[in-house]
C-alpha cells in the first residue's frame, strides 16, 4: 500500500498542495519535516497524531526531520488562538525545547542521520539580522496575501502585533533552509497550520523557480463522534510525560471512548495494520458492550506511549477494578488507584473501619454489610464485623484496600 493510501485509509490527511504529485514523489525516498511548538515542557496526546505520521513515514523508509522550535517558541504561533500568547522567558523555552527533544526522541529513530534528525530552529533563525530578514526573505511576502491567510485573517478584529504577524514568514524561512541544507522538499502539520505551510511552499517557489519539487499537506485536529475537541480528560490535557499523566489514566481516557470513536482511533493512533483493525472491529461488533475496540485501542496506546510493561500494568489496573483482586497491585498501582480515598488510621475493628472510611455511616449499617458479604478487604471476603483491621492485614506494609459491594473501593493506611 502507497504510504498516501494508508494515511488516507486511516483518515489522518486532510489537506493536500498537490496529491498527486506527493504520490509520485513518496514512490522513491524523501525527507519530510515537521515542526513541534516548545509552549509547553511536554507535548501532548494530540501531538502525538504529528509524531505517529512522521513514524509512519519513517518506518515506510523515507527520512524525517523533527524541528524543534526554540526560536518560534520565543515568537508565538498565532494560529488557533483568540489573542496574543503570553512570551515564556527564553530559559522556559530552552528547558522546554530540550524537553520535547528528549520526548520526541523516544519515538523516532535519530541515530542514523540518513533516518532521521532532530533540529532546533533557534541555530539558524537567531544568526539572521534584522536588515538580512527584511531584504532577503521579508520582501517576498506580498501583506496582501498574507491577509488572506485564516491564521491571519481570523485575529484580524482583535487585533494582531507586527510579532505574530511575522510568524508565518519564520516558519517559511525554516521550510526553505531544509529545503537547501537537507534536501527536505516536503512539509507537514496540523490544519490549523496550513496557512504557514502554503506560505512556505510559496517562498520557495519564489526563491527557486515555480517547478520546484515542493509540496506540503495537513493532518486532520482529531474531534471526537460529537464535534467535540479530542484529547482532554476531567483533568485537562493528556500529556505524554507520564509524571504530568499516568499511563493508567492515559489507559483510561482510550477505553471510555465510544464504540464508533474507538474504532477510528484505531486507525489514528496505533499501528495496527488494515486487517487487524478490520478483525477487531468486526469481533468488536458482534459483541457490543464487551468494549473489545476499547480494550484494544487503550492497551496499543499505552504501549507505543509508555511501553509494554506499563500497558500491562495499567490493562491489569483495570481489570482488577471489576475482578477485586486488588492484593496483586503494586504500592504505585494502589496509590494510582485509591490514593485520592485514603484515609490513616489506628488498628480498629472491621466494623469501625468502614465508619472510619465512610463505607457506613453506623455501626448498623456496617455490619449490615458485612453480614451481607459485601466487604472484602484486600480482595478477600470478610464476615466478621470483630475482625481487627490492623499491620497483619495489610497489602505493602500499610494498604488496606476496602470494598464494598462491586464499584466502591477505600483505602486505609495503618499507622
Amino acid at each position: 500500500m502507497n504510504i498516501i493510501d494508508d494515511l488516507n485509509w486511516r483518515g489522518l490527511i486532510k489537506d493536500y498542495s498537490n496529491e498527486e504529485h506527493l504520490r509520485q514523489m513518496f514512490e522513491k525516498p524523501q525527507t519530510i519535516y515537521c515542526g513541534f511548538d516548545p509552549s509547553a515542557s511536554s507535548m501532548h496526546i494530540g501531538n502525538f497524531v504529528m509524531i505517529s505520521i512522521l513514524m509512519r513515514l519513517q518506518r515506510a523508509g523515507h527520512r524525517i526531520i523533527a524541528v524543534a522550535g526554540g526560536a518560534t517558541g520565543m515568537i508565538g504561533d498565532p494560529s488557533g488562538k483568540s489573542k496574543e500568547r503570553s512570551f515564556l522567558t527564553p530559559e522556559t523555552i530552552k528547558q522546554n525545547t530540550e524537553c520535547i527533544k528528549n520526548q520526541l526522541s523516544k519515538f523516532l529513530n535519530f541515530d542514523d542521520p540518513s533516518k532521521g534528525i532532530l533540529l532546533n530552529n533557534y541555530d539558524w533563525l537567531s544568526k539572521i539580522s534584522l536588515l538580512e530578514y527584511l531584504r532577503d526573505y521579508a520582501k517576498y511576502f506580498n501583506i496582501n496575501y498574507m491577509l488572506s491567510k485564516d491564521i491571519i485573517s481570523l485575529r484580524l478584529e482583535n487585533g494582531i502585533s507586527l510579532t505574530e504577524f511575522s510568524y508565518m514568514t519564520l516558519q517559511s524561512i525554516d521550510f526553505y533552509k531544509l529545503f537547501k541544507e537537507q534536501n527536505c522538499h516536503i512539509q507537514i502539520g496540523g490544519s490549523d497550520q496550513w496557512g504557514n505551510l502554503t506560505a512556505g511552499l510559496e517562498l520557495i517557489r519564489k526563491l527557486e523557480g515555480t517547478d520546484v519539487e515542493a509540496e506540503c499537506m495537513t493532518a486532520h485536529l482529531i474531534t471526537r463522534s460529537d464535534g467535540k475537541k479530542f484529547g482532554k480528560s476531567e483533568d485537562g490535557a493528556l500529556f505524554l510525560d507520564p509524571k504530568l499523566t499516568s499511563p493508567y489514566k492515559l489507559y483510561q481516557f482510550f477505553i471510555n471512548q465510544s464504540d464508533e470513536d474507538a474504532i477510528r482511533y484505531l486507525k489514528v493512533f496505533t499501528f495496527l495494520s488494515k486487517e487487524e483493525i478490520e478483525a477487531i472491529e468486526k469481533e468488536h461488533l458482534a459483541n457490543l458492550g464487551q468494549r473489545i475496540g476499547q480494550k484494544a485501542l487503550a492497551y496499543e496506546v499505552v504501549k507505543i506511549v509508555h511501553g509494554e510493561e506499563k500497558a500491562n500494568e495499567a490493562k491489569k489496573m483495570s481489570e482488577v477494578l471489576f475482578s477485586g483482586e486488588v492484593d496483586t497491585l503494586s504500592a504505585e498501582s494502589i496509590e494510582e488507584l485509591f490514593g485520592s480515598l485514603k484515609v490513616e488510621v489506628s488498628p480498629l475493628k472491621l466494623e469501625d473501619l468502614l465508619i472510619e472510611t465512610k463505607a457506613a455511616k453506623s455501626k448498623r449499617e456496617a455490619r449490615e454489610f458485612i453480614n451481607n458479604g459485601a466487604v472484602s478487604i484486600n480482595g478477600h471476603k470478610e464476615t466478621d464485623p470483630n475482625l481487627l483491621i490492623d499491620s497483619s492485614k495489610t497489602l505493602h506494609s500499610k494498604y488496606v484496600v476496602l470494598r464494598r459491594g462491586k464499584k466502591n473501593y477505600y483505602l486505609a493506611v495503618i499507622k
